[in-house]
């Protein structure tokens, strides 16, 4: 009860005979440091009035300042407004990891700002300051205004830049709507808006819908401690109770609001981003009625013509050893050589044509018009006597394209169509179940407000609906429109082929290249996924869906591998369920090594056994054309082989170019595998995806090699894809190591890499590696498609295989 009051202080009475407490009352102004001592005896209340505007965009900081004093007697400060009351106490206890508590003694409060309907309104807050403590204790008060940010007439979406000199202490950066109360501690900052750790940059991009009152406050915070942040944790061992010094903890930083972009910049990096794709479609139809009007001409040609045979090409091996090119293996007796006739009499006719012209072209015109449901390739294997006849035409010592294409083509077609089905199934089970996942990601992140989940390049991340950066999704739309593209340019040559075929052209029986057209169209699907699970990956890019990123380059690397093995071994390429599940094993090892690998050793050595052990058999397959068998007797004739061709006598390789090939592949592999034994890289999924990159260059450049030492030669339209695919691939992946954010460290690191748009203000270094590498690989299978069509009147039996 109230005992007497006069002249700004009053005293009052507790009820208890003897104990009273002495009320004093001040009026307070802004900006001026009070220097005051309170005690269990007297309590301090200061009176503060302003003028709320609903024009004029201001807040209150109240800031106290205290000598250090023990847990038994702290300060409590209560901040009283129109429509809100703040209590904290001080020394104010933060705790941090492990439940670790920090003392400040120094503590800062923001108060909310009252809402007026008024034009103008003056309003009242009161600071109280007591204590328990019988002792006289030192404290500063000090109540000072700022501005807040309310956004512009014509401005809905503004970017709030933080920039420091300094790394450390970690922050926290927090964009919160204009209401009570304001959450500016370690410990509840994260309660509302949105927010991100910092050291170095902060960004986050503001709209002005998430804000109704069209304003918002922005509060930095420097967290108690900076693991957060990557930084180290400081005190060991851990004591309960006890209280750690975090020292001076303050950070000096600029903070810079200004508009984002406006919706003409959406629609300019739109129409950038399709016409330079689309543009790709009007060349193709250009050329598309260059290459019709020549292949009018000669089809009348041929028709004018109807006996003009292939071109009898010569290689550059004929005149050279061996003197027969059908010289066999180790497989014919005593060494010696065997005559073509003799070996395949079973499968040629007498003029030797490798069991083509055997049938006459009318039945091989019925015969692509039969359905292909029943077709089974064992039924059909023009081998008479499979096994032996194997032997001795796939260990011959020069192999040609005759040799390894004879069995019957509807068999290969529907085996090679395997591999498209399968990819477009494998499409729809794995991009679903993603696309659900990022939509709960991108979900989590507008409702939490955590900028920490997903590792954008904040600089350049521009909002459109849902989505936090649409700008990285949309660049991603260049996979989808030329994987598309290269689906639609394989169905033409699909169609002219079949159309030759069905009117029994000679060149197409029996000259070029087999034409197997289901590989062209797994990787033409492989790419428009790449670009679809891509741009699920950008929704939210993290460690855990990094894969997502990746899973479908793993599938483009091993389609082009096995695209390139199929043109010269079409008849023991491997099937689409082997390579499949091969495929399933290298990303079953991209996921362990996302989880597992950082830093663990058990892990980096199972993964570079199995890497070596994996490499040596794929060489010995390729080695000796699949003619080998992994039994109980493989250590028996290994020993075999060592004593006849290394002890007794010693020879040299029979296929000198394979063995050429397989000895780089072994070396290249194993240097990898060895470095990642040494270094153990943290980004495994990456380091993986080196091994299937470097093993396709290097076989692409064997094959590149041995072609033109075989005497053919690479077609003008090939060596300009060659030449404008390897350019292209430079500038990519030079704007690909610029390395904007990265996912293994901590988001608030991550962030010291973002940059600022560089095309458009809309684009960054990262969407123009989409751009420039969705394009490069357009390119890559454009070089697939088209570097043996020098060879579509090249007879089969004088195309070397290898």
């Amino acid at each position: 009860r109230v005992r007497d009051c006069c002249f700004g202080w009053c005293g009052y009475s507790t009820g208890a005979e003897g104990t009273s407490k002495t009320v004093i009352q001040k009026e307070a102004e802004f900006d001026i440091t009070y220097n005051d001592t309170v005690t269990n005896d007297n309590q301090t209340i200061y009176a503060f009035n302003h003028t709320v505007s609903r024009n004029k965009t201001e807040g209150v900081r109240v800031s106290v300042d205290v000598l250090p004093v023990g847990l038994e007697s702290p300060f409590l400060f209560v901040v009283r407004q129109k429509q809100a009351v703040l209590s904290f106490q001080v020394p104010l206890i933060l705790r941090g990891l492990y439940q670790r508590k920090y003392p400040y003694s120094h503590v800062g409060r923001t108060l909310c700002q009252p809402p007026t309907r008024a034009i103008s309104e003056m309003q009242y807050f009161f600071v109280d300051v007591s204590t328990l403590s019988s002792l006289g204790t030192h404290y500063q008060l000090r109540v000072s205004r700022y501005f807040k940010y309310n956004f512009p007439d014509g401005v809905d979406t503004v970017i709030v830049k933080v920039n420091s000199e300094m790394t450390f202490p970690c922050s926290v950066m927090s964009i919160q709507d204009i209401q009570c109360p304001v959450y500016d501690l370690d410990n509840n900052v994260a309660f509302i808006g949105m927010y991100q750790t910092m050291t170095k940059k902060g960004a986050i991009t503001v709209q002005r819908k998430d804000f109704p009152s069209n304003s918002f406050y922005v509060v930095v915070v420097v967290k108690t401690e900076d693991e957060a942040c990557g930084g180290p944790l400081r005190f060991y061992p851990l004591r309960p109770d006890e209280l750690f010094d975090a020292g001076n903890r303050s950070k000096v930083l600029d903070v810079v609001v200004s508009p984002a972009i406006n919706s003409e910049v959406y629609v300019m990096g739109m129409l950038f981003c399709l016409g330079i794709f689309l543009s790709f479609y009007l060349l193709t139809f250009l050329m598309a009625c260059l290459d019709n009007r020549r292949y009018a001409h000669s089809l009348s040609v041929s028709l004018l013509y109807p006996s003009h045979p292939c071109v009898s090409f010569s290689p550059p091996h004929a005149g050279k050893t061996p003197a027969s090119p059908y010289e066999y293996g180790s497989f014919a007796d005593n060494g010696s050589t065997l005559s073509s006739e003799a070996v395949t009499d079973s499968a040629t006719s007498t003029d030797n044509n490798y069991g083509y012209l055997e049938r006459t072209l009318d039945s091989v015109g019925r015969s692509r018009a039969e359905s292909l449901s029943s077709v089974e390739e064992d039924d059909y294997d023009t081998l008479a006597d499979i096994d032996s006849d194997k032997n001795i035409v796939r260990t011959k010592k020069f192999l040609y394209v005759s040799d390894l294409s004879r069995k019957d083509k509807r068999v290969l077609s529907k085996k090679y169509q395997i591999y498209f089905w399968n990819i477009a199934t494998i499409a729809v089970f794995y991009a679903l179940p993603v696309v659900q996942l990022v939509i709960t990601y991108q979900t989590v992140v507008n409702v939490t407000g955590n900028q920490d989940i997903c590792y954008y390049n904040f600089l350049c991340a521009h909002p459109l609906g849902a989505l936090s950066a649409f700008n990285n999704i949309l660049s991603n739309v260049g996979y989808v429109l030329l994987g598309l593209l290269f689906l639609l340019i394989v169905l033409k040559r699909d169609i002219v082929h079949n159309r030759a075929m069905f009117r029994n052209d000679l060149n197409a029986l029996e000259c070029g290249i087999p034409k197997h057209f289901g590989l062209f169209y797994a990787m033409g699907t492989a790419l428009m996924m790449e670009g679809l699970l891509s741009a699920c990956y950008h929704v939210c890019p993290n460690y855990t869906n990094f894969q997502f990123d990746t899973s479908f380059m793993y599938m483009i690397a091993g389609l082009c591998m096995l695209k390139l093995y199929q043109k010269r071994h079409p008849d023991i390429n491997a099937s689409a369920y082997t390579a499949y599940a091969c495929l399933a094993g290298v990303i079953f090892f991209s996921v362990l090594g996302v989880v597992f690998g950082k830093g663990n050793m058990v892990f980096w050595i199972v993964f570079s056994v199995i890497h070596i052990l994996a490499t040596l058999l794929l060489s010995i397959q390729l080695y000796y054309m699949g003619r080998w068998r992994l039994d109980s007797g493989i250590m028996r004739r290994i020993v075999n082989v060592i004593y006849t061709d290394c002890i007794r006598q010693c020879t040299g390789p029979m296929y000198v170019d394979r063995m050429v090939l397989l000895v780089m592949g072994n070396i290249g592999n194993w240097s990898l595998a060895a470095y990642g034994l040494i270094a153990r890289p943290n980004d495994f999924a990456s380091y993986l995806l080196a091994i299937a990159i470097c093993n396709l260059l290097l076989y692409f450049a064997f094959y590149i090699i041995m072609k033109l030492r075989s005497g053919e030669r690479i077609q003008c339209l090939a060596l300009v894809c060659i030449l404008f695919t390897a350019v292209v691939w430079g500038f990519a992946l030079f704007f690909f190591f610029q390395g904007l954010s990265t996912w293994q460290k901590t988001p608030a690191e991550s962030r010291e890499h973002n940059r600022e748009c560089i095309v458009l203000s809309f684009f960054d270094d990262h969407d123009i590696w989409h751009f420039l590498s969705s394009i490069a690989m357009f390119g890559s299978f454009l070089v697939l498609l088209t570097m043996d069509d020098d060879l579509d009147t090249v007879q089969r039996d004088k195309i070397y295989a290898f």
